[in-house]
């Protein structure tokens, strides 16, 4: 950042600084601008990316509603005996997960997030900042998700969303989407 002549002093008497013209944030999106507010710091994207802890809690609290959910549609199983229908596969868990990788492909096709994500006001969002398509939500939601579910060990996976610039997971950064804040 340099100190630049042609703009006025500020209240404090001190001069406003501006960055460099050919330096860009490492963590902006491509192809979106840099908004500059007064002290020239970059608007865009000063609380723009979901960090783990809100992401944390909005997963939880979509656990805390798909129980919920789940219990009131899917009680009657309880009383059928829950009979395998493939081996060691039961009704009662097809039901299950077609409801949880419904609510959250659903949800995030048609509002860009699910309901513990409005909660605490984050939206999912392409890198290049198009609207989401059918393919990437069934990846990053289904296909992902999945695989991060197939083992305890992966579910590990997801803390890589606190060290990265853009506080991606692997499953944002394989299906090329960003968890941002929608409220400032």
């Amino acid at each position: 950042m340099t100190t630049n002549g042609r703009y006025p002093e500020d209240a404090q008497g001190t001069e406003q600084t501006v960055p460099e013209e050919n330096s860009k944030s490492a963590d902006a999106l491509p192809g979106t601008a840099d908004k500059q507010n007064s002290t020239g710091r970059n608007e865009a994207n000063e609380e723009l990316f979901a960090g783990f802890w809100m992401r944390f809690w909005a997963y939880l609290t979509d656990l805390i509603i798909l129980f919920s959910l789940n219990g009131l549609l899917l009680s009657p199983f309880y009383f059928t005996g829950e009979g395998e229908i493939w081996g060691f596969i039961t009704l009662y868990a097809v039901f299950n997960a077609v409801i949880t990788y419904g609510y959250f492909v659903l949800m995030t096709k048609f509002y860009g997030q699910t309901l513990g994500k409005m909660i605490f006001g984050l939206r999912v969002i392409r890198v290049n900042r198009e609207k989401l398509k059918w393919s990437d939500i069934i990846f990053r939601e289904i296909v992902l998700r999945f695989a991060y579910r197939s083992l305890v060990i992966t579910n590990l996976a997801y803390i890589v969303v606190a060290f990265t610039p853009q506080k991606a997971g692997i499953h944002d950064m394989i299906a090329d989407t960003r968890v941002i804040h929608t409220r400032k």
